[in-house]
């Protein structure tokens, strides 16, 4: 049977969604909210989500929007940087293992203190991608609509609060405008196809892999442009849509079924988030001293965010871009290799506590 039509009541509420998104994001970066483009259309999602709005964003254009992201971080990769990451590998790995302890520390805590079943809590506070870790907490029997929520309220915590940091470091997408004009200088038609041409080939391949929509075109396009083969071509108004799109859907993801249900424990999320966060700040500040890099780079690569949200505020801060993709893809896999194994442990501490 043909799929039927929206109605004139959805329209317009789509109308609505993008309009204030566009117009939410487009002032934030004007008033040099670092990560504005990205971060008012998920504030806008997040309100009409609530409020009963009931539109979901096509998981496809979602992955676009992250394979555009992916895209434009390769092209910060470079020689220089790939030499940078070789010479403090072990530094990364520590830092690795410290955010994911901490995540689970914070796992304990929630179990603890707020109530929620170990094996949710052990997902929640999973430093991973959200997506991924959604769905790996449902294959291993938690409850997904906790783990999403979680996951998602530590998303938002850790973009505000990494947009504020950026702010108050002096970071501001006045000067990280030149940075993502550098893609879009280059208006070649030719360049431009072919750069969306690896955003897709880089979705369709990654689509069974975690976090795959935005690491495979980020090594494909990354391996093409080191080998000469490529120029990443990205204007201006695209990367806009891709920010928005990724915002868009995240916020949307917080219906109000889905906060009557946690409502309760929202307190303990919030505060877990927070926790979490300020942990990984400190863990930055000390890491940062030892490689010699600056605090802003440090935090973003250790912030317990989403991949794409953090490649989106390093390029528009104009932090260490390659240092910040390292880190915080050596801690998905890091994350989605141990993440059964700390669930485990977490569900066995709280049972030993409780018996």
């Amino acid at each position: 049977m043909p799929t039927a039509l929206p109605s004139a009541k959805t329209l317009f509420r789509w109308f609505a969604l993008l309009l204030c998104a566009g117009t939410v994001g487009q002032v934030l970066h004007a008033l040099a909210v670092p990560a504005g483009l990205f971060l008012g259309p998920m504030l806008v999602a997040i309100a009409f989500g609530v409020g009963g709005a009931q539109l979901r964003l096509h998981r496809q254009v979602f992955r676009f929007g992250q394979g555009c992201v992916g895209l434009m971080v390769a092209h910060s990769v470079t020689w220089a940087v790939l030499v940078a990451m070789a010479q403090s590998w072990h530094l990364m790995l520590v830092a690795t293992f410290i955010t994911v302890a901490l995540s689970a520390l914070v796992g304990l805590g929630t179990v603890r203190f707020g109530g929620i079943p170990g094996s949710t809590a052990a997902w929640g506070t999973a430093p991973g991608a959200a997506s991924a870790m959604v769905s790996m907490a449902e294959e291993n029997g938690a409850d997904a609509r906790v783990v999403a929520t979680m996951q998602y309220v530590r998303v938002v915590c850790v973009v505000m609060i990494g947009s504020l940091v950026s702010h108050l470091l002096g970071a501001t997408p006045g000067s990280a405008a030149a940075g993502t004009t550098t893609v879009a200088q280059a208006p070649h038609l030719a360049n431009l196809l072919l750069s969306l041409a690896v955003v897709l080939v880089g979705i369709t391949v990654g689509s069974r892999l975690p976090a795959g929509a935005l690491l495979t075109p980020l090594l494909l396009g990354g391996a093409l442009q080191l080998a000469g083969l490529l120029t990443i071509t990205l204007p201006q108004p695209l990367l806009a849509c891709a920010y928005g799109a990724i915002g868009c859907y995240i916020g949307l993801r917080f219906d109000r079924q889905t906060v009557a249900y946690v409502w309760k424990r929202l307190p303990t999320m919030i505060t877990g988030a927070v926790v979490l966060i300020v942990l990984c700040a400190a863990c930055a500040y000390g890491l940062a001293l030892a490689m010699g890099s600056d605090f802003l780079s440090m935090y973003l690569a250790t912030s317990p965010g989403g991949l794409d949200a953090m490649a989106i505020i390093a390029v528009e801060t104009h932090a260490d871009v390659g240092l910040v993709l390292a880190m915080q893809t050596l801690r998905l896999f890091g994350v989605i290799l141990t993440g059964a194994f700390c669930a485990r442990q977490i569900i066995r501490l709280t049972q030993v506590r409780s018996g």
